[in-house]
């Protein structure tokens, strides 16, 4: 069986088309969402895409997660639904509090727009389980509020608990505390990430193809699920 996944469709999306093609590339049934629409339309799991700017002007994600679409990802999320959150996506889960932390605007205060070497930390999670722990990939980064930050006891209990995903290597692009660039809920089905995956999935367009384990993950996680009767996690 086919899985669906489904990506979420902000005003302003300019990544959800990416996020798309890479999973249908992955080898999923693709639902277009829309943050207006609190149907999730049976879909297996959820990407929220990058590039939008609905609402940003006051916090970025800050009024996304208010959509009506996102008190159903919230709820499905709890339920144990896979949900990737990939730059703007990763602040909306953040700001939902299904994710800890928060994005900051960029330490140097500029854009950053380049390919980024990342090292996968943990393989525990619904969205890496097809890497291995130390690999390093390549895929692009490009943002203005990318710099991770929480207080020290999160940062440590995240360290602790093996959430922290990935990190930036060769170089932090935005200044994220311990070099964070991807985190994980304690169930290892929610990921956030600042970098863009689904940007690395074609060698006509990708500086690799790297990013397409984000994607072939979660349908082998999704696929075990369906055989044990339950959701993908991480555990």
């Amino acid at each position: 069986m086919t899985m669906r996944i489904g990506v979420v469709t902000f005003p302003g999306s300019l990544d959800d088309g990416d996020a798309a093609r890479a999973a249908r590339i992955a080898g999923a049934d693709i639902v277009r969402l829309w943050h207006g629409d609190a149907d999730l339309h049976r879909v297996d799991a959820v990407v929220l895409p990058g590039g939008f700017s609905y609402g940003d002007a006051l916090r970025c994600g800050a009024i996304a997660r208010f959509a009506p679409a996102m008190d159903s990802i919230v709820d499905a999320a709890r339920g144990g639904m896979p949900v990737l959150g990939i730059c703007n996506g990763f602040q909306i889960l953040c700001e939902a509090h299904l994710l800890p932390g928060a994005l900051t605007r960029n330490q140097h205060l500029h854009f950053r727009n380049r390919d980024q070497w990342l090292r996968i930390e943990s393989t525990d999670t619904a969205w890496t389980n097809g890497y291995q722990a130390g690999q390093e990939i390549l895929i692009p980064v490009k943002n203005g509020e990318g710099c991770f930050v929480a207080d020290e006891q999160t940062l440590d209990a995240l360290e602790a608990e093996g959430r922290v995903v990935a990190r930036y290597i060769n170089g932090n692009p935005n200044g994220s505390q311990r070099d964070i660039a991807a985190i994980t809920n304690e169930a290892g089905n929610v990921v956030g990430i600042m970098p863009h995956p689904e940007h690395a999935v074609e060698a006509l367009t990708g500086p690799s193809l790297d990013g397409l384990g984000f994607f072939t993950s979660v349908l082998r996680a999704l696929a075990g699920a369906s055989a044990g009767g339950q959701h993908a996690g991480g555990q």
